[in-house]
């Protein structure tokens, strides 16, 4: 969440910034700062009734060694009635601080300064683009009728066993899964990173701390009789390894990557668009997740893109990269840049990855905190990509690489799949 510091030294900032988002964000900001001037007001009236009643029983101590029992006594009865005080000033501490962390939670991240105000997807920029979008023959189909046709995946078999949007993967289907989580994995540990495995469900805790709760509450599945959540992506159980961590400043960067199934409730709609794999409740996602010293956060970013860049030139798949304007940027993100490849038989681009800093506004949340070089303590910055999502990379690569004969694999996945074509 932002930092209430910032906040007050910056309102007017603050404000413009998320004029971004297209919020108007000034009432909110004006209550944010009525309570946390409560707060103080709270504290500073507490930390003066303790002082007095400290002082006030040394007075006592020094009374009753000198034999001045009567006047030892009357002091002790203001003692009775600051400690009164003192316990009501404490509730109204612990209420100003719950209602200011309550209102806090509801603000999204300010983006940063080169996202550019926008209210929907239509206003992201373009600022890159690469690779050769295939010329298919006249009978290309989408993945979801090549699936069918290939026997790769059942759909249907899916909504008897759970519902829609759980896919079954069969025979080369389920190997070629394997192949590119296995590549991904690879790719990843290659650049740097770490690989962990990692819980599937967190506790409220854990989504509060990388800021899915409250924001997202009606989008995860919630496992009612345990009060856990099952995770919308590895980045909340990865990153809550941090929560509640002073990390050394010689550890950064500090990297992870690691898969895990994901689990949305996404909201039901119809049409192409979300037809097959184009969006499901339950998908497989390789992750990589960073934390950084708050001066190198953004280069990091820079090398999270090149990554992915790298792993989509090698898998040979048409994409762009977009920069999020205001309107469509993540909840927590300050900064996002969304993946998308392009799906020839769909005529349309699928995203299949998002690479964002959130600067310290997780950090601010985990109280995930370094020691400077003048030993005190700061905020970390923490980021994380998908590296990559499953499901549309695998509708692109079905797509893209279909032929009268069967589909092709790309050739970097062969030895992970063990066959060339499905066909």
């Amino acid at each position: 969440m932002l930092q209430i510091q910032t906040i007050r030294d910056n309102k007017e900032d603050v404000i413009l910034a998320l004029g971004k988002r297209n919020i108007d964000a000034e009432p909110l900001i004006e209550k944010v700062l009525q309570l946390d001037e409560n707060r103080r007001a709270a504290q500073t009236s507490l930390d003066n009734v303790l002082a007095e009643s400290n002082k006030i029983s040394k007075e006592i101590g020094v009374l009753y060694k000198t034999g001045k029992v009567q006047e030892a006594n009357l002091l002790k009865e203001q003692t009775v009635k600051l400690k009164e005080e003192s316990k009501q000033l404490g509730e109204d501490l612990n209420t100003a601080e719950e209602e200011l962390q309550t209102l806090l939670y509801q603000l999204p991240n300010a983006p940063h300064a080169s996202v550019v105000k926008g209210s929907t997807e239509e206003d992201n920029e373009e600022i890159f683009n690469e690779g050769e979008i295939p010329t298919l023959d006249s009978g290309a189909m989408p993945h979801w009728e090549l699936a069918k046709k290939y026997d790769i995946i059942d759909f249907e078999l899916g909504v008897k066993i759970a519902g829609a949007g759980f896919p079954v993967y069969k025979g080369k289907g389920a190997r070629l899964q394997r192949a590119l989580i296995a590549y991904f994995l690879d790719k990843n540990t290659e650049a740097g990173y770490t690989e962990i495995q990692v819980p599937h469900l967190v506790n409220e805790l854990s989504g509060y701390g990388t800021g899915q709760l409250p924001d997202k509450e009606g989008q995860m599945y919630h496992v009612t009789a345990d009060d856990l959540y099952l995770i919308p992506t590895a980045e909340v159980p990865v990153t809550n390894i941090f929560r509640d961590v002073i990390v050394n400043e010689n550890d950064f960067p500090i990297t992870y990557t690691g898969y895990t199934p994901c689990f949305r409730r996404e909201a039901g709609s119809y049409g192409a668009h979300v037809r097959g794999l184009n969006r499901l409740h339950q998908f497989d996602k390789v992750e990589i997740v960073r934390v950084e010293h708050p001066s190198k956060s953004y280069e990091a970013l820079d090398g999270m893109v090149e990554h992915v860049k790298n792993i989509l030139r090698e898998l040979k798949l048409p994409y762009r990269i977009l920069r999020l304007c205001g309107g469509d940027l993540g909840f927590t993100a300050a900064l996002t840049f969304d993946f998308e490849v392009f799906s020839t038989a769909q005529d349309r681009w699928l995203e299949i990855s998002s690479v964002s800093n959130f600067e310290t506004y997780q950090a601010n949340r985990l109280k995930l905190r370094f020691k400077d070089e003048n030993g005190k303590n700061q905020l970390a910055h923490t980021l994380n990509g998908s590296s990559l999502a499953l499901p549309r990379v695998l509708a692109g690569i079905l797509e893209n690489y279909q032929t009268p004969e069967g589909i092709k694999i790309p050739e970097v996945l062969v030895p992970y799949c063990g066959f060339d074509m499905i066909d």
